[in-house]
């Protein structure tokens, strides 16, 4: 518990440290443009808020669940030959599911980019 208490309070410290010092060093601008959507001085034409589809952010969370599974697999590879039978059991349903999931997206067309 005390190492747990110890890496929270380090990541406070480092997070806080670093941006204490981005506010301290870092250049400053008074410019009235700095607080304008885009920096380039030239208007905006037309809407600035536009409706993105929502297959961007579908192909985005596909992304990251395989990301995340990437994430658990790896380590269990590395100790495959430790870990035994069961652990092999149990990353085959772990790779069916997200399988299922992935062939549940293909047939709602959420890997069609259009």
């Amino acid at each position: 518990m005390e190492a747990l208490i110890t890496f929270f309070l380090a990541g406070v410290v480092m997070v806080g440290g670093g941006m204490l010092a981005s506010s301290l060093l870092s250049p400053k601008s008074k410019n009235p443009q700095k607080g304008e959507p885009y920096e380039c001085g030239v208007p905006t034409q037309g809407p600035t808020h536009v409706q993105f589809k929502v297959g961007y952010y579908l192909f985005a969370i596909l992304f990251l669940v395989f990301d995340v599974e990437i994430i658990f697999l790896v380590p269990w590879a590395v100790v495959m030959k430790d870990i035994g039978l069961l652990a092999f059991v149990e990353a085959v349903i772990f790779i069916l599911i997200l399988g299922l999931g992935l062939l549940y997206a293909w047939k709602k067309k959420a890997l069609k980019w259009e």
